[in-house]
This record gives structure tokens, C-alpha cells and sequence, in this order.
């Protein structure tokens, strides 16, 4: 049998400084340059469902930036997520950012297609409602998956002015649809107001167990993990990243914050967690750079996207 190419990594960083060339996502080929992915790492570049802060249009290249820093090796993980498969930059989902049911549209059909065969997207947003289209485009080849939700928000709201689908309501819309494994979905970090108890009875509902952000401080980070796991169990997983989860001391940098987030080293270990875990996509979102200070959140956001990546990588069998 023919031999798979060996996976082209990221740049030298001692033959090309980190700070030069394309700013790709931790200075990766492009797919252009490739052709072939088992996991593609893609922007969606679009913000107009946010119902307070905008600017999660420009958090794609924001994270791209912060990426620059990240290594072919993870230690904590013992893998080197870039050699052991081939992992590329697709560029940005053009969205129009005038029109949200087209947006819609428009990414679902590039991540389906960007998703063809056995590749699978972690894709960096935008807002958070560019979620539907990608679950839409996941359950589409594996059937209802298993959702793991970090949030500070619950995000399965039924409409805010009249609009069914904004950055507040793509898991409830998701839901109602059956792209939701509601034996197995899961979100952790939820916390802050709500608009009263009935939102805890709908989300409950919708499918979704909780554990929420002072449940970390209660229970620690293996209790979670062990829920969370348990949660799971061996369904087909999509990861859903909104940066809120984190405290706004780690991630000032988004359009809701909410005080009482978790720790970034928090939030990494319980993703690391996940390599035991059927991971068929994820996505970063909620990233917005007009509100970061020194890339605190951009930085935060790229080593989740690479922990994701890590998490995805096969693992030779131990002897």
C-alpha cells in the first residue's frame, strides 16, 4: 500500500522569525499549499448576532496572531499535534455580514465542504451563532452529537427581538432541529444572571445538563472532568468554546463578560481531558480584539484551539 505523505508542519522558527511571514494559525501551510487535511483550522470572520459588544469579526486574525508563539510539541499531552497528522489554515468562511440567514447558508456549505472525508474543522470565530452551521454541517455526516458547551451563557434563549438565531440562541435552534444528542450534551462554566428560572427548565429540556462556574471552586477540576466524561460517554463529541467561560481577568478581550469565570489553566486541563473522548469538530468563539490588553485573550484563545488540535491526535498504542 502507498505510504501517506509526511505531514508538512509549521515553519522553522529558527530559519523564519515568528513575527515574519503569512500569519497563519501557528504558522501552518495554508491548504492551498497542501491539499489534503485531517484537521483544518478556519475563520469565520462575522459578528452581526451579538446583542451587546461587537467585533468578534476581527477575532480570527486576532487569535492568528497570538498563535505565532504556539510549538509543534505538547508536553502535557505528549503529542506533536502537526507531525502526527496533517493539520493546515483554510483561510476565512466568507459570511455576509448584512444578512444572518444568508451567513448561515454560507458557512454551512464551506464547512461541509471543507469537511469532506475524514476531515475535521476547528474553526475560530466571530460570534457565537456561527455554531448552528457548523453543528448542522457535523450532525449532517455523523448524525446528533454530543455537545460540551463552555460558556459563561447558556446560549438556547428562544429569540432577542424577534430574530431566531443570533449568537444567544444557536443551541436551542440546534435543539429543536435534532442536531443535539440530548441524552449526552453538556455545558460547563455557566454563571451570572439569568432572566428567571424558566431558563434552567428549557436549557434541561433542550438536553443539556450543567455544571456550573462555581462548581469548579466546590468540586475542582477532576470532578469536572469525571462528570464531564461521564456525560459523554462514547458518543461523537462537538466542542463549543465561547472565550466567556473564562473569568474577564483571563479574557477581557469579548463582547459579554461575566464575573466568576474560570482560570485559563483551568479551562486547559479540563480540555486536555477530552483525548480520550470521539472529538469530531470544535470552535473558539466570542473572541473580540477591541477589548483585549496585550493579547490576553487571543493568547488564551489560541492555546485552547491548540489543545483541541492535541486532543484530536491519534496516539500510537502504549507498549
Amino acid at each position: 500500500m502507498p505510504q501517506s505523505p509526511q505531514p508538512v508542519g509549521p515553519s522553522d522558527a529558527s530559519l523564519s522569525p515568528r513575527f515574519a511571514g503569512i500569519a497563519t494559525f501557528a504558522r501552518l501551510p495554508r491548504l492551498e499549499d497542501v491539499g489534503h487535511a485531517d484537521i483544518v483550522v478556519v475563520g469565520v470572520p462575522f459578528d452581526s448576532g451579538v446583542s451587546y459588544r461587537p467585533g468578534a469579526r476581527f477575532g480570527p486574525a486576532h487569535v492568528r496572531e497570538a498563535s505565532r508563539l504556539l510549538r509543534p510539541y505538547n508536553p502535557v499531552q505528549d503529542v506533536e499535534p502537526f507531525n502526527a497528522q496533517q493539520v493546515v489554515d483554510a483561510g476565512d468562511i466568507v459570511a455576509n455580514p448584512f444578512n444572518i440567514d444568508e451567513a448561515i447558508t454560507q458557512i454551512e456549505v464551506a464547512a461541509k465542504h471543507l469537511g469532506q472525508g475524514g476531515t475535521r474543522l476547528v474553526t475560530i470565530g466571530g460570534d457565537h451563532t456561527i455554531a448552528l452551521p457548523l453543528l448542522r454541517a457535523v450532525a449532517a455526516k455523523h448524525g446528533p452529537v454530543a455537545v460540551l458547551h463552555f460558556d459563561a451563557h447558556l446560549d438556547t434563549w428562544d429569540t432577542y427581538f424577534g430574530a431566531p438565531i443570533t449568537h444567544g440562541t444557536p443551541f436551542r435552534r440546534a435543539s429543536e432541529e435534532g442536531l443535539i444528542d440530548l441524552t449526552a450534551s453538556l455545558h460547563i462554566g455557566i454563571r451570572g444572571p439569568l432572566y428567571s428560572s424558566d431558563d434552567l427548565t428549557d436549557d434541561a429540556r433542550l438536553g443539556f445538563a450543567i455544571i456550573a462556574g462555581h462548581e469548579l471552586e466546590t468540586e475542582g477540576v477532576a470532578r469536572v472532568i469525571e462528570r464531564m466524561l461521564a456525560r459523554l460517554g462514547d458518543r461523537p463529541v462537538y466542542v463549543s468554546v465561547d472565550i466567556d467561560v473564562l473569568d474577564p481577568a483571563h479574557a477581557p478581550g469579548t463582547g459579554t463578560p461575566e464575573a466568576g469565570g474560570l482560570t485559563s489553566r483551568e479551562l486547559l486541563a479540563i480540555i486536555r481531558a477530552l483525548r480520550s473522548v470521539n472529538l469530531v469538530g470544535a470552535d473558539v468563539v466570542e473572541v473580540a480584539p477591541a477589548y483585549d490588553h496585550a493579547q490576553i485573550t487571543a493568547v488564551a484563545a489560541s492555546h485552547v484551539a491548540y489543545e483541541l488540535i492535541s486532543a484530536m491526535t491519534p496516539r500510537a498504542p502504549r507498549a
